[in-house]
């Protein structure tokens, strides 16, 4: 390493000068040149802003944003902030991961979540590919044979089941679940065509996932990163579950910004992340009104915060969405700001601009092409196969039909 590059502390290490809860934040790669450049302004606002003591960047699946990743933490590590770099293992070529980790420590990049990523291009179920690694934990495991303690590892914890780990119920299964399994259960119904699912974590799986989150940390993992979760009574019995199954490392909430309607049923459908009802409803009622939405994500994103810094938790991980109004809102009610939301105005105006490179194929939720036109795919099918709802065909009454389409016949927008 050169003489001039400064290593990162480890956050495990911040997390000791920090005894009470203190932000950080989140991004993802954007797709566009403009957006790139708005993001790099908007971390040095939120830096002096927020003040947090670290930063994530996301890394698309199969690398697809790794350039990108690495060229945005080093910006963030120049602004003087610690940058925690996104990693995932599965579909890539173990020489990626090999030149991902060299560059992080010639850069002096210090920390690392080991994350498995998404399943393989045109597959609705995640398969080892020959020669890769298999889990997040190899990842650490790869990590700590290669590099001893020269890394801070964090790893990603789901404290309502992984959602390949999440079943989806059959009329009437609602009534047999048991108490945990009913604090986990999670409906949700798709914007687009009013259609809802109920699914849930068995408590078998549950315990299976604590299970593998255990052997994480027991391979050299830091601390833990939760998925996203809307109540913090969730997430509190994620918390004493971890400890009662010997996991003791310090456990991150993940609060995912409220920011908008259609984009927030979309990615919790995706995740099977379980909204309460309430929530449901209150946001059912202002779904045409960016601007309330925005004032209730501040309202509903303050109380779960105060109520996760009641419990004790080490720190707030925004998941930002790239954008800023919701995190100023939720830290002035907080108290940690003053003034900070109305002092900045139009700060999201770019909104449009922050769509993530994300996974270079597509997925439930995604806009795809295809010699049909345009459409949103609502199912992938185990042999690549997609269920698209077409957006380029109209018929009578306004209806858009469903196509099914064969692996390699659509593509991403």
């Amino acid at each position: 390493m050169s003489a001039t590059v400064t290593k990162d502390e480890k956050i495990i290490d911040l997390m000791k000068k920090h005894p009470t809860a203190f932000t950080s934040l989140e991004f993802f790669p954007p797709r566009t040149a403009e957006g790139v450049s708005n993001l790099r302004q908007r971390i040095v606002r939120m830096k002096s802003n927020c003040l947090p003591v670290f930063m994530d960047v996301t890394w698309g699946a199969g690398g697809s944003t790794s350039s990108l990743t690495m060229d945005l933490v080093r910006f963030i590590k120049e602004q003087g902030c610690v940058a925690n770099m996104h990693l995932t293992c599965t579909n890539m070529d173990p020489e990626l991961i090999e030149q991902a980790l060299a560059d992080a420590r010639k850069y002096g990049i210090t920390n690392i979540v080991a994350l498995r990523g998404d399943a393989p291009e045109g597959e609705g179920e995640w398969k080892k590919k020959e020669g890769g690694f298999e889990c997040a934990r190899d990842l650490v495991d790869f990590i700590k044979r290669e590099y001893g303690d020269e890394f801070g590892i964090s790893v990603a914890g789901y404290p309502e089941g992984h959602p390949n780990s999440i079943t989806v119920l059959e009329e009437g299964d609602e009534m047999k679940l048991t108490a945990s399994e009913k604090l986990r259960c999670s409906t949700s119904t798709d914007p687009t065509t009013s259609k809802s699912k109920t699914c849930v974590c068995y408590d078998s799986d549950y315990a299976a996932e604590m299970s593998y989150l255990k052997s994480k940390v027991d391979a050299g993992a830091d601390f833990v990163i939760t998925q996203m979760f809307f109540d913090s009574d969730v997430f509190s019995m994620f918390v004493s579950d971890c400890r009662e199954c010997g996991i003791s490392v310090p456990i991150v909430p993940g609060i995912m910004c409220i920011n908008n309607y259609e984009g927030f049923f979309r990615m919790t459908g995706f995740c099977k992340t379980r909204v309460p009802k309430k929530v449901v409803s209150d946001m059912e009622k202002i779904k045409h009104d960016d601007k309330a939405l925005k004032e209730y994500g501040v309202k509903f994103g303050t109380e779960m915060c105060m109520k996760l810094v009641n419990l004790g938790v080490p720190c707030v991980h925004f998941y930002t969405l790239n954008l800023e109004k919701v995190v100023y809102g939720i830290l002035d009610g907080l108290g940690w700001t003053t003034e900070l939301s109305r002092s900045i105005e139009g700060v999201d105006k770019d909104e449009i601009m922050m769509k993530a490179v994300g996974s270079k194929w597509a997925r439930e939720g995604d806009e795809v092409i295809s010699m049909f036109g345009k459409g949103i795919v609502k199912e992938i099918r185990p042999n690549g196969a997609a269920v698209i709802t077409m957006k380029s065909w109209k018929l009578a009454f306004g209806q858009e039909p469903t196509a099914v389409l064969q692996a390699g016949t659509f593509k991403k927008v």
